[in-house]
Order: C-alpha cells, then structure tokens, then sequence
C-alpha cells in the first residue's frame, strides 16, 4: 500500500469519478521469485486466479505492479476478455524512444530481466536496435523494507549518478524506486508509476 496504492493508485482514483481501484495483493510471488530465479508456474497459476477472481468481481481491467513476475501477465492474457498489461509498460516504451543505450536500474536481482524482455519487445516493435546496461543495488530493497528510507535512497542515487555517465536513458526497474528524490541528471530518467495507470485507463476506455 505504502509504495503503490498510497502514492500512485489512490490519487489518480481520486482525479477520476468513474474509477475505483482495488487491489489483490501476495507477498509469496516476489519471494518465490526471488528464491527460484524466475516466474514458476506456481506463480502464474496464482495470479491467473487472482486475475479470474477479478474479472469475477467486476474489474474491466488488470494492471500488474511487480515487474519481477511480469512474464506472467502474458500468460494471463490469453485466458481473460478486460485489458490486461504491466504497469512498466509506458516506461520500456518511453526508454526505447529516446535512446539506444539504455541503462536498467533496479534494486531487485530479478527485475533488469524482467523489464529488459519488456524493452526489447518494445524495441522490435520499433524496428530499433538498443543495448542495455543494467545495475543493481545490492541491499537497497531490503533497507526499504526495514523501514530506512533515507538509506535506501541514498544507495540508490549513488548508483543512479555512476548510470547516467554511461547511458543516454535511464528506466527505473521497480514501482518500489519512484519516490526517489534525486539531483538532475544528464540523461531522462523514467520511473514506473502514474504512466501504468493512465494507460490501463485508456485501455479500458476512459478518457
């Protein structure tokens, strides 16, 4: 709630009358993700269920939030009739367009994968050829879960400096990292967040 609902879902419900947002949340998806390397097919079966269990409460779309377990929104795809996408959908679209360097910043070891696979297709649609350079911040998650904010931020912003000499665009990997506050940087640098929201909006017809 306090990296997602709080900051991005609730105040773009409350810029919309006709929205409302709930949310199904499982911490054991990241975990097993984290602990087997990869989206498992325990981890897709329990969120094509969560996806049915939604569709069955009267969701007109899905929006996933974790881009660690995003391989799993395509599978899920196939077997519902709403708009379904991952909320770091605009930012992979966004990185693609304004650079050919594209650097992948992350606080999780299984989410530069997981957004790059999002970049290249991205980047095939385009026509494109892109490399990508990714960093990770060791630990950097697990001082935020803890509660230290301001040390989190700290790590993360040493890295986000050190990346942004060596890339012409920088796509934050993780929802988890949008609040950072930093100094300006040379390069763009898009954060996944409110631009998920607006397109699953879109999708499912609002204006």
């Amino acid at each position: 709630m306090e990296l997602i609902f709080n900051p991005f879902g609730r105040p773009f419900e409350e810029r919309h009358e006709d929205l409302s947002i709930f949310n199904i949340m499982d911490d054991s998806l990241l975990k097993e993700t984290l602990e087997t390397g990869n989206v498992s097919p325990g981890v897709c079966s329990r969120m094509l269920f969560y996806a049915q269990a939604a569709r069955t409460s009267g969701a007109d779309g899905i929006l996933t939030t974790c881009t660690s377990v995003n391989e799993a929104t395509n599978y899920i795809k196939k077997f519902m009739d709403i708009p379904v996408m991952n909320i770091e959908e605009p930012v992979a679209e966004m990185a693609v367009a304004d650079g050919k360097r594209i650097g992948i910043l992350a606080t999780l070891p299984t989410s530069p994968a997981a957004i790059g696979r999002v970049i290249r297709e991205k980047a095939d649609e385009a026509g494109k050829e892109i490399e990508l350079v990714n960093a990770v911040v060791d630990g950097a998650f697990d001082v935020l879960c803890a509660g230290d904010r301001e040390r989190h931020d700290q790590m993360v912003c040493e890295a986000l400096y050190r990346l942004a000499k060596e890339v012409d665009v920088i796509a934050f990997a993780q929802i988890s990292m949008s609040l950072l506050k930093h100094e300006e940087v040379c390069v763009p640098v898009y954060k996944i967040g409110t631009s998920g929201f607006e397109r699953i909006y879109e999708m499912m017809g609002g204006k």
